[in-house]
């Protein structure tokens, strides 16, 4: 039986479940404390939040200590509040049971319990006793949801809604299964797959030429985008019914064999008509008119590329493709959107792999890209050429470490920052286990030291802050940058460059020869490189200041960094920013928690579209359409005054996010500098040899169809820091959004205030 996989729901991480039918996996519904933790912790809003609508009552209960109750008046934000209660579904049976008791008071929409069935598709069974229209007042009383358990479902969603104002209280809620405890249920067992069953290949595919003529190079080129086609076209293989791997293997050598591309071609359509009819289609799937992104199919039918036989048989299985939001090795993450690969197989136990897994890491990642990146328009160059120009490198990368940085500079191709192949770094330039203890940015194309990573050895380097490195071991560091450039993913030259500074002093451990420039005088040193592990790295992913999230530096400024903020403490921020003439948050970093709604809510007086999402369409793959705009609904308090933002190449992905839906407030400056340009939620995307890439999943727009990937946070006002600043101690882009909203430079008294390692809040 496969590994069960840990389920994602907005934002969060369900917590692991044994699967075994001993095992209570729903020890808080009671809402009572378990094991000691807040007796909260397992219940999530459903959507997350709105803030201020769920609460734990100790006063009015129907047994025990606490229930749970839902609380909404005209300042509530959002249509309806619920709790929500995930679980992994790991049993067995035929209908699933909600029960519990409720008391309301003041109701004007409706209460209930609520109950869903979440599959990789999408949801099979739900219910929230919307029409049974529980409104005005009741005392305790028990209620129950009974729905028949889908046999796809992979997650139940279970908890209590409250729709319009009024009061809910919910209590002593019971899961069940066929009338008994959901923990006395059997175990349910995922079903075997083809993926279980066919091990032919598990110890190689057994193919071994590492040098390809030209005229196997195209042949694999066409193998390859025939591969991918049928993969989520054919209604076998997106049925489940092919180990599409393992077939790969199995028609390599028989296209490596064929003399030239007409002999190639008739190989295919033997192929495909092995895999067995494709019924004529009745409905048909209907393309989409005018798609965000169009999927990229001329090619299926140029005769003159594929031959008259194979064109023609790619079109009807085309025209015939399955009209079904489920693919087996595709599906959408549920209530999110991106890519979820979970079948793809990663093949850990294969740690070199051989000429075919090799030649499936560059089809299976090509084929992603071509079928389900986001922003495959996006890509500089031609995707084909890739393909083309990766089959002998990667059928050439014998050596494990070849092989790593051969799909490295596959997946820079891409230019998503998000993108790359985590697990496999250490292939990439430079190499060695230690770094010199400081850190290094890139300002105005020069590597600067910015600071000490070690406050002992740092200084004992001899390195200044404001010095900028020209040459390391004699190279010049221009020359390192434009070698290494193919092998740092990044989706635009600010967030290269900022992965490059991160490593730019990498090497084997002790002295190295340093050419420094100090205010104009040419230097040499030899300072000495130290492992790793000695290092405090956390500043070189953060350009905000140290110390508490937020300050007031005076009657007129408030300053808020997102790298430290609470959900739970805004209202006490919201409470120290009143009278301020402008607040400036700082995103100059990665936000330690999710607060674009929590605080976004108060930055503006009425609803407010700031971004729309496009998602792949599982029936027409490669196509994207925009979905609804997003919006921030007011809640009080409002933050008066002005609002600064400040970003730069640290603020990615949802740092980006943050910034778009705080920026849509009317009048907010954002001042700083181009950011990583890498947005929306990320897709894994497992590759042979145990390896793990990702790439951006979703894509992110603003409410006009402007885009940030690639392009990232156009600032109001461009500002860096300078090499002076550094050696001053001075923040120039925090300088720069003061100036612009108050008219004046920041005070010493406010400068004191920011640097002050302590700041109660109010």
């Amino acid at each position: 039986m496969r590994a069960r996989r840990a389920i994602a729901v907005v934002l969060v991480l369900l917590p692991c479940v044994a699967a075994a039918a001993s095992v209570d996996p729903t020890p808080s519904l009671g809402f009572e404390s378990v094991k000691g933790a807040p007796p909260l912790t397992a219940w999530i809003g459903e959507p997350r939040g709105p803030q201020g609508t769920l609460f734990l009552d100790s006063t009015t209960v129907h047994s025990g200590r606490y229930a749970g109750r839902i609380e909404r008046d005209g300042q509530s934000a959002n249509s309806f509040s619920s709790f929500a209660y995930t679980l992994p579904r790991t049993f067995a049976g035929d209908t699933l049971e909600l029960r519990g008791w409720l008391k309301y008071e003041g109701v004007t929409g409706y209460v209930g319990l609520w109950q869903r069935q979440d599959s990789e598709r999408g949801v099979e069974q739900f219910d929230n006793m919307a029409p049974r229209g529980l409104r005005g007042d009741s005392a305790w009383a028990e209620y129950r949801i009974r729905l028949p358990l889908s046999q796809a479902a992979v997650a139940v969603t279970v908890g209590a809604i409250l729709s319009g104002h009024g009061r809910v209280w919910v209590d002593d809620l019971q899961l069940l299964v066929d009338g008994k405890p959901v923990m006395e249920a059997p175990e349910f067992v995922l079903p075997k797959t083809v993926l279980d069953t066919d091990t032919t290949f598990l110890s190689g595919s057994g193919i071994t030429l590492e040098k390809p003529t030209a005229v196997q190079v195209e042949n694999l080129v066409l193998l390859g985008k025939v591969w991918g086609f049928l993969k989520y076209h054919h209604p076998a293989v997106v049925r489940g019914e092919r180990h599409w791997d393992f077939d790969l293997f199995r028609e390599i050598p028989r296209v490596l064999a064929a003399k030239d591309q007409a002999a190639a071609q008739r190989e295919l359509v033997r192929w495909i008509v092995a895999l067995g009819p494709v019924k004529e289609c009745s409905p048909c799937v209907k393309t989409p008119v005018a798609p965000a992104l169009a999927a990229r199919l001329d090619w299926i039918g140029d005769r003159a590329r594929l031959g008259k036989d194979l064109a023609t048989t790619l079109v009807a299985i085309h025209t015939n493709r399955t009209d079904t939001t489920s693919q087996f090795f595709v599906s959408h993450v549920r209530m999110i959107g991106n890519p979820d690969l979970r079948h793809e197989q990663a093949y850990a136990e294969l740690q070199d792999p051989d000429v075919g897994f090799r030649l499936l890491a560059l089809y299976r990642f090509w084929s992603i890209i071509e079928y389900w990146f986001p922003y495959r328009d996006l890509i500089d160059g031609d995707w084909d050429a890739t393909l083309r120009e990766f089959i002998p490198r990667l059928m050439g990368a014998h050596a494990r470490s070849d092989y790593l940085r051969e799909t490295i500079a596959l997946i820079a191709r891409v230019h998503d920052t998000h993108a790359n192949l985590w697990s496999g770094l250490t292939a990439r330039p430079p190499f060695g286990a230690a770094l010199l203890p400081v850190t290094v940015r890139f300002l105005g194309g020069r590597a600067v030291v910015s600071g000490y990573s070690n406050p002992r050895l740092g200084p004992a380097t001899g390195l200044q802050v404001g010095d900028v490195i020209v040459a390391i071991g004699g190279t010049p560091v221009d020359s390192l940058v434009e070698r290494w450039r193919p092998l740092y993913a990044g989706s635009n030259d600010a967030s290269q460059r900022r992965d490059m500074a991160r490593e730019l002093t990498r090497g084997e451990p002790g002295p190295v020869l340093l050419t420094v420039d100090r205010e104009g005088t040419a230097l040499t040193l030899n300072p000495v490189r130290v492992l790793a592990d000695s290092l405090d790295r956390a500043r070189e992913r953060t350009h905000d200041h140290p110390g508490p999230a937020f300050r007031r530096l005076s009657s007129d400024v408030a300053y808020l960094k997102l790298s430290a903020v609470k959900i739970a403490d805004v209202p006490r921020y919201l409470e120290g920013t009143s009278g301020a003439k402008c607040l400036v948050i700082d995103i100059r970093n990665y936000p330690s928690e999710f607060v674009v709604f929590a605080l976004g809510q108060h930055l503006v007086k009425e609803s407010t579209p700031f971004v729309k999402f496009t998602s792949a369409d599982t029936r027409n793959p490669g196509a994207f359409s925009f979905g609804p705009p997003l919006s921030l609904t007011p809640a009080a308090p409002t933050v008066e005054g002005t609002v600064a933002i400040l970003v730069d190449e640290t603020t990615q992905s949802q740092a980006e996010y943050t910034t778009m839906a705080f920026r849509a407030r009317p009048g907010t400056v954002v001042v700083g500098s181009q950011t990583a340009g890498a947005d929306g939620n990320v897709s894994n995307i497992p590759l042979p040899g145990g390896q793990r890439a990702m790439i951006s999943g979703i894509g992110v727009f603003y409410p006009d169809g402007k885009p940030t990937q690639r392009v990232g946070i156009v600032p109001d006002v461009e500002a860096y820091p300078t090499i002076a600043g550094l050696r001053a101690g001075r923040d120039e882009v925090l300088e720069a959004a003061v100036q612009k909203l108050l008219k004046r430079k920041l005070t010493d008294a406010e400068w004191k205030a920011l640097k002050a390692d302590t700041a109660p809040l109010p």
